[in-house]
């Protein structure tokens, strides 16, 4: 069992700031508004819009809630850290954040996993897509995706919370599940054994079906007509960005919790520890939001409505 001295955790990478913090937590504040804003924005864009309802938007649709998941997960938690002298978190709400940030990251890969699949599909059978990817099916797909994330995670926890703690201190701005497991001084045999398993899960897993996707589509880009070129471009450029700003996040994110970085200036340490969370929530809505001519074009007609009925209001 957990320690039953054990009641909190310290959170050891937060440095002393000064007057500064209140410059931090504004911009983090903003920064959280913001995403808030833009992905509730085009959830609604998506669900308000009947044309909208197809599998590429309804994946769409579950990628900016969980971006809202995500953020939410963190950004709270950080503007109370950043106010505070004393950076501590109870032990209850700490394996709660981990669930909900490994849950999201879980979820963001597979979500782009199936995303990746599904421009296959429309790139290599267009004329077959709506009978292979039906709405069905895609409702389907995205209740799949969030609960095999919160189903593999939630048996990480269980093993996480009944091991014995040898310490309290987390050198992170977060709770974090590896550095957790680093203060057990009981037998930790099985848990490493199912961490293997949930990184095989986590990364090999979706990275198949993204490796296939794009193998496919680079051939038939390579055989194809200039027109299909240009189509498999504009439709892969969002979540090609997407991904690879992801995965180079959480690389980021690895590298900071994996490895001696007490050489690397502490700016440069939370930036590698927030990217993923900050950046991908920030990115995604404006890629797919600029990019994708449907969503665009919905977007402005929805603000032009929200312009004109604020002002015949105030008429």
């Amino acid at each position: 069992m957990l320690n039953s001295t054990l009641s909190y955790f310290i959170l050891g990478a937060y440095v002393y700031v000064g007057t500064l913090r209140y410059f931090y937590f504004i911009i983090t504040a903003m920064l959280y508004i913001l995403i808030v804003i833009t992905n509730t924005f085009l959830i609604v864009v998506i669900c308000m819009n009947r044309s909208l309802h197809e599998p590429m938007y309804l994946f769409l649709c579950s990628l900016f809630v969980n971006e809202l998941y995500g953020s939410t997960g963190l950004f709270p938690f950080l503007l109370v850290q950043i106010l505070s002298d004393i950076h501590t978190v109870s032990a209850p709400f700490c394996f709660l954040q981990i669930f909900c940030l490994y849950s999201y990251g879980s979820v963001e890969f597979t979500n782009l996993a199936v995303m990746s699949y599904d421009r296959y599909l429309a790139i290599c059978y267009p004329l077959q897509y709506n009978t292979r990817m039906t709405t069905n099916k895609a409702v389907i797909l995205i209740m799949v995706i969030w609960l095999y994330s919160f189903v593999k995670f939630l048996i990480t926890l269980s093993l996480n919370i009944h091991l014995t703690l040898c310490g309290n201190t987390i050198n992170s701005l977060y709770c974090h599940n590896y550095l957790v497991a680093k203060l057990a001084c009981s037998d930790v045999k099985v848990n490493n054994i199912y961490g293997l398993f949930g990184i095989v899960l986590t990364i090999l897993v979706p990275l198949l079906p993204i490796l296939f996707s794009y193998m496919k589509i680079l051939k038939v880009c390579f055989s194809g007509s200039k027109q299909t070129r240009q189509k498999a471009v504009s439709t892969c450029t969002p979540h090609l960005t997407s991904l690879l700003n992801f995965s180079f996040g959480c690389c980021f994110e690895i590298l900071q919790s994996r490895f001696d970085m007490t050489s690397v200036p502490s700016v440069f340490r939370i930036i590698f520890s927030l990217y993923f969370l900050i950046i991908q929530p920030l990115l995604n809505p404006v890629m797919y939001g600029l990019q994708m001519s449907k969503i665009r074009n919905t977007c402005k007609h929805v603000l032009c409505y929200m312009m004109f009925a604020c002002r015949r209001d105030t008429m």
